[in-house]
């Protein structure tokens, strides 16, 4: 199967000491265009605003 399973962690709020959200989405194993870890603005509802997620280990 080539998509697997990924959780994206909000990175502004662990520096922040808010509590960080989590979004649980699918990344494409084999693609290219994303080697490394993959990042996107996402909504915080405890921050109330759209910050970075990046994804896991």
């Amino acid at each position: 199967m080539p998509r697997e399973v990924i959780i994206l962690e909000c990175t502004e709020a662990k520096e922040e000491g808010a509590t960080a959200s989590r979004y649980v989405t699918t990344r494409n194993k084999k693609s290219l265009r994303t080697p490394g870890r993959l990042e996107k603005v996402k909504f915080n509802p405890f921050l109330k605003r759209r910050t970075l997620h990046r994804e896991r280990k």
